[in-house]
């Protein structure tokens, strides 16, 4: 097996379809990647795990990702690649409250049936001021199961609450911030929180780009920094 072992975790209405370019980048490389999914769609819930023989352990998350992962595996993490993610989704005062009643209205339209809409208006939020035509395959398309809309739900309160680092989450490691200038989904306060919970990271920011980081450019970017960083 690899020596160098990856993790995907996608966010919040995604599946781990959406680490294929960064798979296919880590196997030219010889490395192994594994992916996370909530199952919001027809997928099947899947928890990853680490591979014994993996000497260099490295987490690449999505948004609300780092906070899908279990404390076991982040515990076992030499490496942390957060893109466009948060220590804390909702920031106190006003803005805080803002996003909160929006959470809630979200919860109610997926509650009334109306989950495809919801997550057709959240991707064009989320890859905005890209067109969410360019973002992959996900949930959306395969349509949202009963048990995935009830994870829906629950993520959606999960996200709400979130107010640090995910539980086991190692001190010290190396970890790459990948922010996006334009992002309508994470505020900039709670971008900021999250440079100031991890004073060790390498920050890039992407003025160009949304909350989805469309780029086909940025996998083998990252891969690099991973590979610098993991020598």
């Amino acid at each position: 097996m690899s020596a160098i072992q990856l993790i995907g975790m996608h966010g919040w209405a995604g599946d781990h379809r959406s680490w294929a370019p960064w798979a296919a980048g880590a196997a030219a490389r010889g490395w192994s990647m594994d992916c996370g999914e909530r199952g919001y769609g027809q997928e099947s819930p899947l928890q990853p795990r680490w591979e014994t023989s993996a000497q260099r352990r490295v987490v690449l998350a999505h948004s609300f990702g780092p906070h899908l992962l279990s404390e076991d595996l982040w515990q076992g993490a030499t490496a942390a690649v957060l893109l466009a993610s948060f220590t804390r989704f909702v920031p106190e005062g006003r803005e805080g409250r803002a996003i909160s009643a929006a959470l809630r209205a979200m919860g109610r339209r997926i509650k009334l049936g109306e989950e495809q809409e919801q997550l057709r208006d959240f991707l064009r939020q989320a890859a905005a001021p890209q067109s969410r035509s360019l973002l992959p395959a996900g949930p959306l398309e395969q349509g949202i199961s009963d048990a995935g809309r009830e994870r829906l739900l629950e993520d959606l309160e999960h996200l709400g609450a979130t107010s640090g680092l995910p539980a086991g989450f190692p001190s010290g490691i190396p970890v790459l911030l990948v922010q996006a200038g334009q992002d309508q989904i994470v505020t900039a306060r709670s971008r900021l929180e999250l440079q100031q919970a991890l004073p060790q990271a390498t920050v890039w920011t992407r003025d160009d780009l949304g909350h989805s980081l469309i780029d086909p450019a940025l996998p083998d970017a990252v891969l690099d920094w991973i590979a610098d960083v993991q020598a």
